[in-house]
Order: structure tokens, then sequence, then C-alpha cells
């Protein structure tokens, strides 16, 4: 009975345990990144590398899992592929590395935050959410979204003082040092190409979820997008560094720590955990957590990075997340409880089996009539 009751336990921990780890895993590319691209990597090159690494770890289990299971390809599932691979792969991850030179990795990850609010107004245009004006949750996910754009301005126009921990006097030594290879800061620039950026990632979000309909293979569809994305961002990156072939050089460094982190863990792991917690417990249970992968790059960011936190912009995070908790408030209204859904659904499986039943009976009554009739 007991090891019962702690398996129990541990199936209900799960998804917990599954969307933690996620964020830490989240929070690490960020900090390993943002560290690497400090050093002089290409951002460009990154997104290649990343998806060539996720494409080879991933595809191999595609190919034995959803073996039965994969769907023919069709011209527009094909099509859907394509767009997958340039929104998220290529735009998106171009654009926010691009973004995070001219930021630090904890304006990055906040910035990540506003993505749920831009998917809700993305899905509103294209239909894909029920808006109605005349309810609570509609409106509070409206106010949610204007609340968090408006948090991205405040941390993007506004720094305040700045908080020096002890930690992070190092920090001017560091950039001193580095300085041939830093980008100066920039966080009007960095906050377009990130929101930019997001807008895309929002936007392969809906389009995944409408490619699921119709290729209903998650770990197959990861590995056909990370193989698009290795073709598309490998034609973007040669136009950008146009020719320069040091950036494409692989070394036993720091770089090629990142190359595989993000590959295998942000990528492939990333992706298939997601996958499995948003089956069990949707798209407002992982979202709910972001802000967590926020909080654990800050801390690592003064330690690791030697950051310096702004009052601005913390007040600017901290509005994000409340507006993000609004949004996800009011999406929560909208969904009902599993042990409400689990009781309908049992109810109108009830009724069917009475309706079964009771036709049953009228043919047999009928059955049993109709001989009377002829005999008479």
């Amino acid at each position: 009975m007991g090891i019962e009751s702690l398996k129990s336990i541990f199936n209900r921990a799960k998804p917990f345990l599954g969307v933690i780890f996620l964020q830490f895993v989240y929070a690490g590319n960020f900090i390993v990144v943002k560290f690497a691209l400090n050093k002089g990597m290409s951002q460009h090159v990154l997104v290649v590398y990343r998806h060539a690494i996720a494409t080879l770890f991933i595809s191999p289990f595609a190919h034995v899992v959803e073996r039965k299971i994969r769907p023919k390809m069709t011209f527009s599932i094909f099509i859907k592929i394509l767009f997958l691979g340039l929104l998220e792969p290529t735009i998106d991850q171009n654009l926010y590395y691009t973004g995070m030179k001219y930021t630090t990795a904890t304006f990055a990850t906040a910035m990540c935050n506003v993505t749920p609010a831009i998917a809700f107004m993305m899905a509103w245009i294209f239909r894909l959410e029920k808006v109605n004006l005349r309810k609570l949750q509609s409106l509070v996910k409206i106010l949610g979204t204007i609340v968090t754009i408006g948090g991205t301005m405040l941390m993007t126009l506004v720094t305040g003082p700045a908080l020096h921990l002890p930690w992070t006097k190092v920090h001017n030594v560091q950039q001193a040092a580095n300085s041939s290879v830093v980008t100066k800061q920039d966080p009007i620039k960095g906050a377009i190409l990130m929101g930019i950026g997001c807008f895309c990632w929002s936007g392969f979000i809906i389009l995944q979820a409408i490619t699921l309909k119709s290729y209903p293979a998650p770990l197959s569809l990861t590995a056909l997008i990370c193989c698009m994305g290795t073709i598309e961002g490998t034609i973007f990156a040669l136009g950008m560094e146009k020719g320069n072939s040091a950036p494409w050089s692989i070394h036993l460094d720091f770089k090629l720590l990142a190359y595989i982190y993000c590959g295998v863990g942000t990528s492939a792991l990333g992706y298939y955990i997601q996958g499995v917690i948003l089956k069990v417990k949707g798209p407002v249970f992982v979202t709910a957590f972001n802000p967590l992968s926020m909080v654990i790059v800050a801390i690592l960011g003064s330690f690791v990075l030697s950051e310096i936190t702004y009052l601005g912009r913390i007040t600017g995070a901290i509005v994000i997340v409340a507006g993000l908790y609004l949004v996800l408030w009011g999406k929560s209204k909208d969904q009902p409880s599993p042990d409400k859904a689990a009781a309908v659904a049992a109810e109108n499986q009830q009724k069917d089996i009475n309706n079964e039943s009771k036709l049953d009976c009228s043919m047999d009554v009928t059955s049993k009539v109709e001989p009377e009739d002829e005999n008479v």
C-alpha cells in the first residue's frame, strides 16, 4: 500500500518536475549562449549547428518510436513544415540571439514572457481563440495583454538606478578585458529585434498546433522542423557571413558546448518534454512556469556573467509577469478542469449507453409484435 501511494504521488508530481526541469534547461540556454556570444561566437552559425545537432539526435528516436503512426507526407504538410522551419529556427532565433548581443541574458529571458500575450492576440486575429467581451475572462485576457506590453516598454525605456551586488564588482574589469568582442549595450534595438522574434515564435506555436492536427507525430515533426531549420539557417548564415569561414570552424571550446547544449537540451529534449506535458496538463500549465527561468537567469547571470541589475528593468519584469498571469488566468477559465471534463465525458457516454439500450429494447418489442400481426 505504501509503494502504491508513493507511485501515485510521483505520477502526480511528474508534470511539475518536468516543467521545472524545462525552465532550468531554458535558463542554462540563455546563460551559455550569452557567454559564448561575449566570446565572439556568431549567432547565425549557432542556429545552424544547433539544429543540425538536434536533427541528428532526435531523428533515430522519431524513426523507431513513430514508425507505425507516422502519416504520409503531403504537399500541404511540407509547405507548413517549410514555414515552421522559417519562423522559429531561422527568423526567430537569428533575431533573438542578435538582440541578446545588445542586452543581457536576464533582459532576453524577461522578453520571453511576452510570447503568451502575443500568441493570444494572434490566435484572436486568426479566430483560434474565443473572445467574448461580455465575459470577465475575455476582458482579463485583453487587460493582461495590455499590461504585458506596457511592462515590456517600461523595461526597455526605463533603466533606473543600478543595484550593485557584492559579486558583480568584477563586471567593469571583465567588460574591459572583453571589449573587443562584447557588443555595446542598446536595450531599445535589442528589444525591437527580440520583440519581432517573439512574434515569429508565437506564429510558430499557432502553425505547429494546426500542423499537428494533420500530422500527429510530434517526434517526427520536431525532426523535420530541425532539419528544415538547418537548411534554411545555413542559407541565411552564408549570406550574413559573406564568405567568412572563421565562424564556421569548430574547436574544443565554450562555443562547441553552446552548440551541443542548445541542440540536445533546448531543441531536442526541450521540444519532446514540452510536448509530453502539453498532452497531460495543457499549454496554460506549461507557460505558467515561464517566469521561473527569468528568476534563475537573473541569479546565475549576476554570478556567471557579472551582469548589473537595474531597478527599472526589475520593475518592468514584474509588470510583465503580472500581465502574463492575467492572460493565463483568463485562459484557464476558458478551459474546463480535467475532473469536470471527465465527468461530462462519462455523462455523455452513459447517455449513449442508455440510448442504445432503449433502441435495442424497442427493436425487441417490435420483433415480438410483428409475428402476432401476421397471424391476425
